[in-house]
């Protein structure tokens, strides 16, 4: 039915098509034209608009809004982004870890935090979970321990007995599955859960003094979280839970929000103090190092295509800008290199060219050609020239963010400390943080997660690991699977 106000349809090179519904025939009853240019257009864009998934972090969705400073932090920090006053905009995207895209929401899971700002500098990628820790602290181990988590060879099923035979053999993971396996381990819906870098980053202040940082950011919605029980419901009965409660709260003008705050540790402290301040595996205890606000995160906006605006979001740690640098924490080295490299592979050489990863500051780059190159490259398109093409000026951007370091090349963990153990904060968190109510849906959220599938030998490491966190909860979880 003709609508004389309703815009055309057009091919992709913005010619108009004579029909939505037929392919181009010789006769109506004849065979397909090669030459109808329409029509293969629309299948060959069909073949191909599925981009590989992400590795870990697949299933997800985010959101845009804007990041305002409320504090002076100015002493910390020269990055622009965190000056008195000033507003950016940013992008955020909530995921879950071993999950494919088409898996439920509600999966106990870490679940991924990742920003991205839009500064007057450059882009400022920060790449976090909801959780403070993590569960290694060597990048040779983390192909694995995603591996781990995700679906066997044989069966294409997940595995129980496998994500536990891995943390078993980790002991360093102690903290943060005490966190996955907890009351945290399944929140109510991204809004309503903390974000964490987790890793230790480097601030770099006007007067070049240094130091370590870690970035907590507190919801204003308040902690809220499902039981196993209602996650195992809502799996079934909506497994886009989460993306469906972000995207109608913002759609009905229900902004939510987050607190960002930071804990701060004087550059000569973290040679001496009582844990190694880079181990992904540890917090800093507040008592130690307080929080300290830096302002509000509001997202207030939905993307209108999900795909060009968050499944091709590129979020990399090694994004930083002036004032902002990485730490000795191995692996936030390792993922400075990786993030990028599965940007490359999965979306292509000129990634940050598509829209939503192209900075709002300027672009003076030597990079050239690739596919979907888009920014146009005049010469020279090398340097050193004497040619007029831009130029590093060491003056205005020092390379200030920087450790020294020496020692004969070793395959060895972080030189242990006073309290450099793995099941310590764990316990910590169990007898100091969790109530009786926590401590019991804690043992009962782990026994009905190694009742499905986890045998010998490895149901016997399991207890042995609870044990070294808590010897009356590991006990209590081996009554628990052992008489269920």
């Amino acid at each position: 039915m003709a609508n004389d106000n309703r815009k055309p349809t057009t091919t992709d090179a913005g010619i108009p098509v004579s029909s939505d519904e037929h392919s181009l025939t010789v006769g109506p009853d004849g065979p397909i034209v090669l030459h109808d240019h329409y029509l293969i257009e629309q299948m060959a864009q069909f073949n191909r608009e599925r981009i590989p998934e992400r590795q870990p972090h697949a299933k997800g969705s985010g959101a845009f809004g804007r990041f305002e400073v409320t504090e002076d932090v100015s002493q910390y920090t020269k990055a622009a982004v965190f000056q008195p006053g000033t507003k950016t905009d940013m992008l955020a995207r909530f995921s879950t870890v071993a999950g494919e895209r088409g898996s439920p929401d509600t999966w106990r899971d870490p679940r991924g935090f990742s920003l991205k700002f839009y500064t007057s500098e450059g882009n400022y990628d920060m790449v976090g979970n909801n959780t403070p820790v993590f569960f290694i602290r060597d990048p040779l181990k983390f192909q694995h321990f995603i591996r781990s988590q995700k679906r066997r060879a044989d069966s294409n099923l997940r595995d129980h007995d496998m994500q536990w035979d891995f943390w078993t053999l980790s002991p360093e993971s102690a903290h943060q599955v005490t966190w996955l396996m907890g009351d945290r381990g399944i929140p109510k819906s991204w809004r309503h859960m903390n974000g964490y870098t987790s890793h230790t980053y480097m601030w770099v202040n006007a007067q070049g003094e240094r130091f370590w940082v870690k970035y907590h950011f507190k919801t204003d919605q308040g902690i809220e979280c499902l039981t196993q029980e209602e996650a195992d419901r809502l799996a079934g009965e909506d497994g886009d839970y989460h993306m469906r409660d972000l995207f109608g709260a913002i759609a009905d003008g229900n902004y939510p929000s987050w607190t960002m705050q930071v804990q701060i540790m004087p550059f000569e402290e973290a040679k001496t103090y009582r844990l190694n301040p880079f181990d992904l595996t540890k917090v800093w205890p507040h008592d130690d190092y307080p929080l300290i606000t830096v302002g509000k995160m509001t997202l207030d906006r939905n993307p209108t295509d999900n795909h060009a605006e968050i499944e091709q979001a590129a979020f990399e740690p090694n994004s930083l800008v002036p004032g902002i640098g990485l730490s000795p924490d191995k692996m936030l080295l390792a993922r400075g290199f990786s993030y990028a490299d599965a940007h490359r592979a999965r979306l292509g050489a000129n990634y940050k060219q598509i829209p939503v990863n192209a900075p709002v500051a300027p672009v003076h780059s030597y990079s050239k050609d690739g596919e979907m190159r888009i920014n146009k490259v005049s010469d020279p398109v090398y340097a050193p020239n004497s040619k007029g093409g831009p130029a590093a000026d060491p003056e205005r951007y020092p390379e200030d963010t920087t450790w020294y370091a020496d020692g004969e090349m070793v395959r060895a963990a972080y030189t242990l400390r006073e309290d450099d153990d793995d099941f310590g904060q764990a316990n910590q968190l169990v007898n100091k943080v969790m109530d009786d109510a926590a401590r019991e849906r804690l043992v009962n959220n782990v026994a009905g997660h190694i009742k499905d599938g986890v045998k010998e030998p490895v149901l016997s490491r399991v207890f042995e690991y609870w044990k070294n966190i808590d010897k009356d909860i590991g006990e209590r979880i081996e009554k628990a699977v052992k008489e269920g």
